[in-house]
C-alpha cells in the first residue's frame, strides 16, 4: 500500500513516526476545547466535562479512512460518542439498513452522513462502500465490528474488506468506561496479514472496557489464518 501521510508527534519514537503500521509512543492529545466551531460543539463539550469524560485524538486524522468503535455494549456508547464527534467536527459516515432510509426519516438520515446498503445483496456490499470512497478526497466511514451491543463470537469481517479494498488505513476509535476516555488512540495500514493485523488492533484495545465489560465480543475474525490480497 502507499505512504500515508502522518504528521510526527512529540515524544514518539523515530520508527513509529515513519511505519504507520507501529504504534505511536506518546498518548493521543487531550482536547480542552471544541475543535469545531458553533454552540453545538461547545455544548457537548461542556457536557462530556460535566460527565467527566475524556477526549483523546490522535492527530492528524486521515481525510479517508475506516474507523472502528469499540467495545460497544451500552445505548450510552451513542450518545457519548455523538457528543465527541461533535466536539471533533469531523463529517463522519455511517451505514444503514436502506430499508431505514424511508421519509420521513431519510433526509435526516442523509444529513447526518448516512449510507443506505441493501444487507439482502451482501456479495456487493464492499464494492459499493469502496465506490463511496473513490467518488472524493473526503470520506470517514465509522463501524462497530462486533454489530451488536451483546457479546459475540467473533467480530464481522467488513471494516476489514472495506479497508483493504478501498485502499485507506484503519483508524481505531474506543471508549473505556473504567476511566472515562473515549477517542481515537491511532492510525494503521492494514498488510493482508490478517493474523499479524488482528493481533496489533488487539494490543491497541487491550485494557479497555464498555459499560457492561461481560458483553465485549473477542477480537478476532473468525478465520484469521486466510490472508487478504
Amino acid at each position: 500500500m502507499g505512504a500515508r501521510r502522518f504528521a510526527r508527534l512529540p515524544g514518539a519514537s523515530s520508527a513509529a513516526a515513519c511505519n504507520p503500521i507501529l504504534f505511536t509512543e506518546s498518548p493521543a492529545l487531550v482536547l480542552d476545547r471544541p475543535l469545531a466551531p458553533g454552540i453545538a460543539p461547545r455544548l457537548a463539550m461542556w457536557a462530556m466535562r460535566a460527565l467527566g469524560w475524556t477526549i483523546r485524538l490522535r492527530q492528524p486524522v486521515p481525510e479517508r479512512c475506516v474507523v472502528i468503535f469499540y467495545p460497544h455494549t451500552s445505548n450510552w456508547d451513542t450518545i457519548i460518542g455523538l457528543c465527541a464527534k461533535l466536539v471533533i467536527g469531523l463529517r463522519i459516515h455511517f451505514i444503514g439498513k436502506d430499508t431505514l432510509f424511508r421519509w420521513p426519516l431519510r433526509p435526516l438520515f442523509i444529513w447526518w452522513g448516512g449510507i443506505p446498503v441493501n444487507r439482502r445483496e451482501p456479495a456487493g456490499f464492499v464494492a459499493a462502500i469502496a465506490r463511496e470512497f473513490a467518488q472524493g478526497d473526503e470520506f470517514i466511514l465509522a463501524l462497530a465490528p462486533e454489530g451488536t451491543r451483546g457479546r459475540t463470537e467473533y467480530w464481522k469481517s467488513g471494516f476489514y474488506r472495506i479497508a483493504r479494498v478501498a485502499n485507506v488505513p484503519l483508524a481505531l476509535a474506543f471508549i473505556d468506561f473504567p476511566s472515562r476516555e473515549i477517542g481515537v488512540g491511532d492510525y494503521i495500514d492494514l498488510t493482508g496479514d490478517v493474523a499479524a493485523d488482528m493481533a496489533r488492533i488487539r494490543a491497541f484495545y487491550a485494557g479497555k472496557r464498555g459499560r457492561h465489560s461481560q458483553n465485549q465480543s473477542p477480537i478476532c475474525l473468525r478465520d484469521e489464518s486466510e490472508t487478504s490480497s
